[in-house]
C-alpha cells in the first residue's frame, strides 16, 4: 500500500511533526489487524477498521474499548511499557495527536524497547541461550498463579469450548487449501487429529480441577517478548476474551512450539522442563502435543489472512505466504506425532 492509500490519519502520524516529542523519523509497521508507528521513543498501535468475527474492530466505539482493555490487560506483564491510550482528533480543519476536537481514531501509546532485545531478534543472531529460558520462566510462573482463575473461566477449559477456537480455524481456512502454503493432505490430517483428541474429555477435566484454566496471555512467542534487564511479555490478546481464558498449557505450548519453529528444539525441552518443574504442573505434558499443533496451525492462518490483506506490499505478501507453509507443515508433524 503506498502512502496516499494509507487511512489519513496514518498519513498524518507519519510526519516527525505529529508527536509532541522528539522524532527524527516514523516508521510504520503493519499486520493483518494493526498500524505500528514508532515514533523517537514511543510506539503508537493503531488498530485497523476490520471484522474477522472472531476480531470486531469495525467501529471507532469497538476499537476505542479494545484500546483501554488492551491496556489495562499488558499491564499484567510489563506496567511500565504501556503508557495509556491516545487518540488522533480533528481541530479547525488539522489533525492533532490528543487534540480537543472530533475523535477520529484512538490507540494505545507504549514506551519503546531495545529493539536488539526482542526475543525474536535475538533467536535470529543465534544469541538465545538457556539464561534466557530461564528468566521468562520465572516471569511467567507467578504471572499464571496470581491471574483470574474464577469459575466462570474455569468453564472454558472444557473440551467442547476449547473446541470452538480450534475446529473454527478449519473452518476460516478451507478457502485457502491447496493453494501453496497448505495442502489438502495436510488439512485433513491436522483436522482428524484435533478432533480426535477433543474426545478425550476427561484430559480437560483433569486440567479444570487441577486449577490450570487461567487469564492468560493468549499471544505468548517470541515476536512478543523483549529479553531487556527485566523481561516485557507484551500484547496479549484483547480482542476476544476466550482465546485467553485457556489452559496454561495452551500459553506455554505457544511459546515451545515457537522455539520448534526456529529450530531450537533443545532449548523448547528446558523451557517445557523447566516450567512443569516450577510450576508443579505435571498435567500439561499430555496436552503438550495438541496445543502446540493448534498453535502452529493458527499461526499458519494469521499468515494467510495477512498475505491476503490488500494493504501489504508484495514483498511481505510473498514472506507471509512462505511462513504460513513452515507453520503449517510444523502443524502436520505435531499431528502426526499425536
Amino acid at each position: 500500500m503506498s502512502a496516499e492509500q494509507l487511512p489519513e490519519y496514518i498519513q498524518f502520524l507519519l510526519t516527525p511533526e505529529a508527536y509532541p516529542h522528539a522524532v527524527d523519523k516514523v516508521e510504520l509497521i503493519q499486520t493483518h489487524i494493526s498500524f505500528v508507528t514508532v515514533a523517537g521513543d514511543f510506539v503508537y498501535k493503531w488498530k485497523k477498521p476490520v471484522n474477522f468475527g472472531f476480531l470486531d474492530f469495525s467501529t471507532l466505539e469497538k476499537r476505542q474499548e479494545c484500546c483501554e482493555r488492551e491496556l489495562f490487560l499488558n499491564r499484567r506483564l510489563c506496567p511500565d511499557i504501556y503508557l495509556g491510550t491516545v487518540a488522533v482528533a480533528q481541530v479547525d480543519g488539522h489533525l492533532m495527536l490528543n487534540g480537543p476536537g472530533e475523535v477520529l481514531e484512538y490507540g494505545v501509546k507504549m514506551a519503546r524497547m531495545p529493539e536488539e532485545r526482542m526475543m525474536s531478534r535475538v533467536i535470529a543472531a543465534g544469541g538465545l541461550g538457556e539464561a534466557d529460558i530461564d528468566r521468562i520462566i520465572e516471569r511467567l510462573v507467578p504471572f499464571y498463579e496470581q491471574v483470574d482463575g474464577s469459575d466462570a473461566i474455569r468453564e472454558f477449559g472444557h473440551a467442547r469450548s476449547v473446541a470452538v477456537n480450534v475446529l473454527e480455524n478449519f473452518d476460516q481456512t478451507e478457502g485457502f487449501v491447496g493453494q501453496g502454503a497448505l495442502s489438502r493432505n495436510q488439512f485433513q490430517e491436522i483436522s482428524d487429529y484435533a478432533r480426535e483428541f477433543l474426545t478425550n474429555e476427561d484430559l480437560f477435566e483433569q486440567r479444570i480441577v487441577a486449577g490450570r484454566i487461567r487469564d492468560c496471555h493468549g499471544d505468548l512467542y517470541s515476536a512478543n517478548i523483549c529479553l531487556a534487564d527485566q523481561v516485557q511479555i507484551f500484547d496479549c490478546i484483547e480482542f476476544n476474551d476466550r482465546f485467553r481464558y485457556a489452559d496454561v498449557a495452551a500459553d506455554v505450548a505457544f511459546l515451545a512450539m515457537d522455539l520448534d519453529f526456529h529450530g531450537l528444539d533443545d532449548l523448547s525441552q528446558l523451557f517445557i522442563d523447566q516450567f512443569v518443574t516450577r510450576s508443579a504442573d505435571d498435567g500439561l505434558l499430555a496436552m503438550l502435543n495438541f496445543y502446540k499443533c493448534y498453535r502452529a496451525y493458527v499461526r499458519g492462518k494469521i499468515g494467510l489472512f495477512t498475505a491476503a490483506d490488500s494493504a501489504v506490499d508484495a514483498g511481505v505478501r510473498e514472506d507471509c505466504q512462505a511462513q504460513a507453509g513452515r507453520y503449517f507443515k510444523l502443524a502436520h508433524g505435531y499431528a502426526l506425532a499425536g
